[in-house]
């Protein structure tokens, strides 16, 4: 019983099963918010570095949307005269790090999303199970001035001047139960700690802030695809590894696209035996699965970019976020 590919669905809604389960979630609840306080109190090590540090992260298991606002984030440190690094854990890669990225680096080495990253903001990008180690490479290498984690809002060794907490506003906090009985990291009540939370699509009771996902057009894997551009009405293969693939799929069917969905897990590494289908429709992937297909993808294969877009609100919280650093 799953949403989805590999989600729970009980994790999204009041069911037996996370009832039967709640009691093992809350003493996890309970232990990662004693291992916290452990670490506010300093009696776990936290380094804090010699520049402002932002975490951009999630207490929901999976994909809600964190990357394309941290590509967004970028720009914006930019704007204001920063010039800015990313670190990441490099799920999905081999690599434990820590180790820099560029564009055309191994997304099976190193991890699809530091690999979209790098390509999408042009910026330093860092990948590292220990985000500390990852963040000490990048100031030693490139000097930037501010560092913008994805994710890591649970690596509490890592300091942070700044966090935010990204939730998917299709699915909200789910049934609200930490591990196992949800989908939670955290309980609840840790978004209180955080400087501002962030709906990814519709607000939810939690979120001071909300910001949708612009679609761009249609751009080919290959240089020299054999076909045109599928367009409203085509029947198209959609193709998704991420933590939500529905929201592609549905983003797809309001494209006007008839849609023939394919789920892989989150980060799953593709093959080519994954893109063979025994028609000729164009094959359509999002910018993060599109990165570890290049190589072999179908001459028919199409990403659908994606940009993240606050309302005017959430964007002047951000930019004051982002400036109140510069006083420090």
């Amino acid at each position: 019983m799953s949403n989805s590919r590999g989600l729970p669905a009980f994790w999204l809604k009041e069911h037996g099963l996370g009832q039967l389960l709640a009691p093992i979630g809350l003493l996890y609840g309970l232990i990662m918010r004693r291992r916290r306080q452990r670490y506010l109190e300093g009696r776990l090590p936290s380094l804090r570095l010699p520049i402002p540090v932002v975490v951009v992260g999630n207490i929901f298991v999976g994909g809600t949307g964190k990357t394309p606002l941290v590509i967004w984030l970028v720009e914006a440190a930019r704007q204001l005269g920063y010039n800015p690094g990313v670190i990441l854990r490099g799920y999905g890669g081999s690599s434990a790090g820590p180790v820099c990225v560029s564009h055309d680096s191994d997304p099976l080495m190193v991890g699809d999303e530091a690999v979209l990253i790098a390509q999408r903001a042009k910026c330093a990008v860092a990948i590292g199970k220990k985000r500390v180690a990852a963040a000490q490479l990048l100031i030693d290498t490139v000097s930037p001035d501010i560092i913008i984690s994805d994710d890591g809002l649970q690596h509490y060794a890592l300091g942070r001047d700044v966090e935010i907490a990204v939730i998917d506003g299709e699915r909200g906090l789910g049934n609200r139960r930490c591990l196992p009985a949800g989908p939670l990291r955290e309980p609840p009540d840790r978004l209180k700690g955080v400087d501002l939370v962030i709906a990814n699509g519709p607000s939810v009771p939690e979120s001071q802030g909300q910001f949708n996902l612009r679609t761009g057009a249609l751009a080919p894997l290959v240089k020299e695809p054999n076909k045109a551009v599928p367009v409203s009405g085509d029947r198209v293969h959609a193709v998704a590894g991420i933590g939500n693939p529905q929201r592609f799929f549905n983003t797809l069917t309001q494209l006007g696209f008839d849609v023939i969905p394919h789920c892989f897990s989150d980060h799953h590494a593709f093959q080519p035996h994954d893109l063979q289908f025994e028609d000729n429709l164009a094959i359509v992937m999002t910018e993060k699965d599109a990165v570890k297909c290049r190589t072999f993808a179908p001459n028919n294969s199409w990403t659908l970019p994606v940009t993240a877009e606050p309302d005017s609100a959430t964007k002047t919280q951000l930019m004051a976020l982002l400036a109140s650093l510069q006083e420090k």
